[in-house]
């Protein structure tokens, strides 16, 4: 019999809003789940027991129950929470709590969900630059970033749900690389209000869920657009636009034979599958979107570079204009004003080219990560195939359940049209369950890890 930590948020919330599981039940066991599997994956930046044992008493003494009611609940700690510290893993914020929420936590807060604690991310969200959260699968792995303990706590059984953002792909990534699904919803359909800001064109918040159903969930609790036709219920009949996008190239073996393996289920279950291929100019949206993130983040932390000096010389180079080949991918120097209005003109462009080419299709798959999780927990892995997605601002979804030679979880992405994220949750999950039923590809069972230094 599964114990509430290991329910995905749609059965915590049937099961709690029918009075037949307390939140104090669920909360206890997502925090026995969570102290015995902390030393090892260290998912999280705060986490006070006895106030989410309160928050569930709270919630248990509540008439009306929310559509999350008592769903377990992880926040990036990059996203302001009232009664909680938002630290952003830098220095300057140790200990600094808001004493607001953010737009999105007031919104769980009304659907009823129980927030268990802040997750672990990197320097502002920002960085490639790891913190201590590892792979659940795999201790010498990391988990992605820079979201990596939504991601970790969810596929690890301590959440049900969590948030994460995504700039480049800091939500697709750490769930292909922990096997879990998540969401990027379409730019600005959920208010980015209350979230440290780094890029205006490209910041999207992102959710994840163990289950597609879940992030249905989720597209209702956030009133996310509604489709302007019915959902489908099967892949039957299903036009799918195959797109290996201009980083190709850099797709490892297990990527390759993933997409492969995704496209062959989705035939399988009577989709219509064809080649996509992108216009000349999208090969352009990986400098474009390094251009865009350049100019923005020099605003974006402006204040950050003249009150902490002690900060990584990327945020100093990125305000002073100079960089560095290793942190940006750029010569040394200060592209000129005309680069960056050309770079936002190609981004437009690319917008309006994509809702054309990718008419013929309800949805399109794509790679969701260069190959598994790269040992180590430094370095938190490629965004080459998330950043050209998160630049159009069009919806995306990881669907987990493929694996690598490694036995390591690695996913494929399902991407919309712009307002088309119920569309998109929605074959995600049909796709999931079809690659779930294959025996042979399902994912691997979370090991029972030690606690290690």
């Amino acid at each position: 019999m599964s114990t509430p930590n290991q329910l995905d948020a749609t059965a915590v919330a049937t099961e709690t809003r029918a009075g037949r599981l307390s939140v104090r039940e669920v909360a206890q066991s997502v925090l026995e789940r969570i102290e015995l599997r902390d030393p090892a994956v260290r998912a999280w930046s705060h986490l006070d027991p006895e106030a989410v044992l309160a928050s569930a008493d709270g919630l248990d003494g509540r008439e009306t129950r929310g559509l999350l009611h008592g769903v377990p609940v992880g926040v990036k700690d990059v996203i302001n929470t009232r009664d909680m510290p938002t630290e952003h893993h830098t220095a300057r914020y140790v200990g600094s709590v808001p004493g607001v929420d953010a737009a999105c936590i007031d919104t769980l807060r009304s659907a009823g969900a129980l927030l268990v604690g802040k997750t672990v991310t990197t320097e502002f969200a920002a960085t490639n630059t790891g913190g201590p959260t590892r792979n659940p699968h795999d201790p010498e792995r990391t988990p992605g970033g820079s979201s990596s303990g939504s991601g970790a706590a969810v596929a690890d059984l301590q959440v049900a749900v969590a948030l994460g953002t995504q700039t480049g792909g800091s939500t697709i990534r750490p769930a292909s690389f922990t096997g879990v699904y998540a969401l990027k919803p379409t730019w600005n359909s959920i208010s980015r209000e209350g979230l440290k800001m780094y890029s205006a064109t490209c910041d999207t918040l992102g959710l994840y869920a163990r289950s597609g159903r879940d992030l249905a969930l989720l597209a209702d609790v956030f009133h996310l657009d509604e489709p302007d036709r019915p959902l489908p219920t099967s892949l039957a009949g299903l036009r799918v636009g195959l797109c290996r996008t201009p980083a190709w190239d850099l797709a490892e073996p297990a990527t390759r034979e993933a997409l492969a393996t995704a496209a062959g289920v989705l035939r399988d279950g009577g989709a219509e599958v064809a080649e996509l291929e992108l216009p000349e100019i999208f090969e352009e949206l990986p400098t474009v979107h390094r251009r865009i993130l350049r100019r923005e983040g020099r605003s974006a932390f402006l204040n950050e570079h003249l009150a902490s000096p002690d900060l990584p010389a990327f945020f100093h180079e990125m305000v002073l204009g100079t960089d560095t080949v290793d942190s940006i991918g750029w010569p040394t120097g200060t592209p000129d004003v005309a680069d960056f209005r050309a770079a936002y003109r190609v981004a437009d462009r690319c917008r309006a080219l994509y809702d054309d080419v990718a008419s013929p299709f309800d949805v399109v798959l794509t790679p969701s990560a260069p190959g598994e999780a790269p040992i180590g927990i430094g370095n938190t892995g490629s965004s080459v195939f998330n950043s050209l997605w998160t630049l159009l601002q069009v919806p995306v979804v990881n669907v987990p359940g493929l694996v690598g030679p490694a036995g390591m979880p690695i996913g494929v992405s399902i991407v919309g049209r712009r307002y088309q994220d119920r569309l998109a949750v929605a074959c995600a999950g049909l796709l999931g369950a079809a690659v779930a039923a294959r025996t042979d590809d399902v994912a691997p069972s979370l090991p029972a890890m030690a606690a290690f230094r």
